[in-house]
């Protein structure tokens, strides 16, 4: 079996269940009884980012794997999710689709006392999956064994010019010719990475919006930017000190040389969060911290889930 076999989404969970809306597709690897895991992918990338690191950790872990709706393979079902999609620049609504998806996995929501005694799951978010999970465990009662937050957006201020610049010429970009965006995505994705990309790598990020007929492909891809450029958490930032609160164990990794969401600006959320979360930067790696740094990015992972167990 191939390693991107092992990992495809071949699970389907929609929402809402009375009138679906949203369809995500979805994967489960590795032992059932084993300590769960679940990856988040941000913008503008999907649950193949982490599929390796799926693929390594599910001899031990059961680990899950997902589309966020809107990328990769899981779908907006109606006009009306697209719509409220593209306006959802806080991501109350992903936030609020996920949060059923971990309920429909079983994980239930229970007090932050009881999250160290059930299976509750090692939750790792990169990009605005950390807004997401943040958002889940404040505002949907999830709950944690820890929270990994990698180059997350999870503080203001907000986008890169090239959001806004979407956004406003949103026609422009739906009529650019295949070739040419395929140039402008494959241009941007390289932008997120410090080191050169490897073409499978690139060819992986980018297949899902320059795909031919396949969606989301391009004009997906314009919904993802102009939601981008409406992000926003002021309404839920001074809220992030009751993780810390909590005692739920934060770890917060950051490429150093991140030009998408500087490192700054996890000193920044680790003082919001305060509690006993920490914060790592990592040498020579920009917000694909993924690509850039793997080996350090899985030890920094591992170690911390070690000293977690070690704690409980």
């Amino acid at each position: 079996m191939s390693s991107h076999s092992a990992t495809s989404l071949i699970q389907t969970f929609t929402y809402p269940s009375n009138d679906p809306q949203y369809l995500i597709k979805w994967a489960r690897l590795g032992p059932l009884d084993a300590q769960p895991l679940i990856f988040i992918h941000g913008t503008p990338w999907s649950s193949r980012l982490w599929a390796p690191y799926a693929l390594a950790l599910s001899n031990k872990y059961c680990v899950y794997l997902f589309d966020n709706p809107g990328y990769g393979q899981s779908r907006l079902l109606t006009p009306a999710a697209t719509a409220e999609f593209a306006s959802n620049g806080p991501l109350t609504k992903q936030a609020e689709i996920t949060a059923a998806l971990f309920s429909h996995w079983g994980f239930n929501r229970t007090s932050a006392e009881d999250a160290r005694s059930v299976h509750a799951p090692h939750v790792i978010a990169h990009d605005n999956a950390g807004l997401v999970a943040l958002r889940m465990a404040l505002q949907h009662g999830c709950s944690y064994k820890s929270l990994a937050l990698i180059d997350v957006v999870a503080v203001g201020p907000w986008g890169l010019p090239f959001f806004k610049l979407v956004a406003e010429n949103e026609n422009v970009f739906n009529s650019i010719p295949p070739q040419m965006f395929d140039g402008i995505v494959r241009s941007y994705i390289r932008d997120a990475a410090h080191k050169p990309l490897r073409k499978e790598d690139e060819d992986m990020l980018a297949e899902p919006w320059v795909s031919g007929d396949r969606r989301p492909g391009q004009e997906g891809l314009v919904q993802v930017l102009k939601q981008a450029s409406t992000r926003k958490s002021d309404d839920v930032e001074g809220l992030y000190h009751e993780i810390g609160e909590s005692g739920l164990p934060v770890k917060i990794i950051w490429g150093k040389e991140d030009k998408w969401v500087p490192c700054e600006r996890a000193e920044i959320l680790k003082e919001l969060i305060g509690g006993k979360s920490q914060v790592v930067l990592v040498e020579e790696a920009g917000h694909l911290i993924q690509l850039d740094q793997p080996e350090r990015l899985m030890a920094e992972i591992v170690t911390f889930w070690v000293e977690v167990d070690r704690a409980s």
